[in-house]
């Protein structure tokens, strides 16, 4: 993996966060097929990563009290976010998938390229705990067509986030 440690012109709010950070990290860009039918699955497959190394970024509407309730959740992209784990983790009573529109204005992204890195506003996130067992983790770098690979460890510490289990 390679150190960025300049910004790079017209980068992504994300790109622009790791090159301040200093983290090791790796740029993946790849042709994004507008007929995917699912962002991440693409993303694993065009770059020949097991789809457990690759996470997807969801928004999820919950009954907290802060931040208008939204929380983040990164879970591997062949998995699918367990509602009930990610509320039970954060102590509250429900968990939703936030709507596009909302986790669009939120986050500053548009969906299929919503990172969890460099949002415009920093929500609590929860990254699954299956992160932990790899190397390195590929996530969303932006935009559709643009992952980031980095250690699990960077990816919380940059989020604030933390560890646990939140799939099924």
């Amino acid at each position: 993996m390679s150190r960025r440690h300049t910004r790079q012109p017209g980068g992504t709010p994300a790109l622009n966060l790791l090159s301040r950070s200093g983290v090791a990290f790796a740029v993946h860009e790849f042709e994004h097929d507008p007929g995917a039918e699912s962002f991440g699955l693409e993303a694993a497959q065009v770059l020949g990563v097991a789809p457990g190394r690759v996470f997807k970024t969801l928004v999820v509407q919950t009954d907290r009290s802060v931040d208008k309730g939204l929380v983040v959740a990164v879970v591997p992209v062949g998995a699918q976010l367990d509602l009930r784990a990610l509320a039970r983790e954060i102590d509250c009573k429900r968990a939703v998938l936030a709507d596009s529109g909302v986790a669009e204005r939120t986050t500053g992204y548009l969906v299929g390229g919503i990172s969890p890195l460099g949002q415009k506003r920093a929500l609590l996130t929860v990254v699954d705990a299956s992160a932990a067992g790899h190397g390195t983790v590929l996530v969303s770098g932006g935009r559709r067509g643009l992952d980031v690979e980095l250690a699990p460890a960077d990816l919380v510490r940059l989020t604030s986030g933390r560890l646990a289990a939140v799939t099924r």
